[in-house]
């Protein structure tokens, strides 16, 4: 599926799995998308097997009006790190707010708990996130790939060739009417 043109914000920190932002940043790249590394750091951040990716736009700078979607990528520390930077958690519920489609895998679903948007949704993770997701509102599921209303969610890099494909999908179909907590 083309997305041509279509600006999609990656959010990361230091810490990030190398491979859950490389593989969706590629798969965007070749269906056309623009991807935008948006970041509370500036300049370069890096993952947590080495993986260097220049930042692009401070977050307490950017606004999810400007984009047409979002992708959150894992790692324990990248995760911990975002949830507790308010910016981000504005930023990423922003995306709900305005109904466009969000691409979460692994432990980058620890920041939708923070910014409350889970109440009713069906979303999988890294399996040690069940209880705070659950905690959150959503419906926790243990499957390859969940597809929400717009929210795309799998489970670790095993997972992220359906991932991709499902994103690129939700990412074309463009915005959902959707819930907003």
């Amino acid at each position: 599926m083309s997305i041509n043109a279509k600006k999609v914000a990656v959010l990361a920190t230091n810490g990030f799995e190398d491979s859950e932002l490389i593989s969706p940043w590629e798969a965007l790249v070749q269906a056309g998308a623009v991807p935008t590394m948006v970041s509370p750091n500036p300049d370069v951040i890096t993952g947590k097997n080495g993986h260097a990716q220049t930042v692009d736009m401070l977050v307490r700078e950017a606004k999810a009006l400007d984009f047409d979607a979002l992708v959150l990528p894992g790692g324990v520390v990248n995760a911990d790190d975002l949830r507790m930077d308010h910016d981000a958690v504005a930023f990423a519920r922003g995306f709900f707010v305005e109904h466009k489609p969000v691409g979460v895998i692994c432990h980058g679903a620890w920041i939708l708990a923070d910014a409350d948007v889970l109440g009713g949704r069906t979303l999988t993770s890294y399996p040690s996130l069940r209880t705070d997701l659950t905690n959150a509102g959503a419906t926790w599921v243990d499957q390859e790939v969940v597809v929400d209303n717009g929210l795309v969610s799998s489970r670790t890099p095993d997972d992220l060739p359906a991932f991709n494909d499902a994103l690129v999908e939700e990412i074309g179909e463009g915005q959902h009417r959707g819930q907003t907590t």
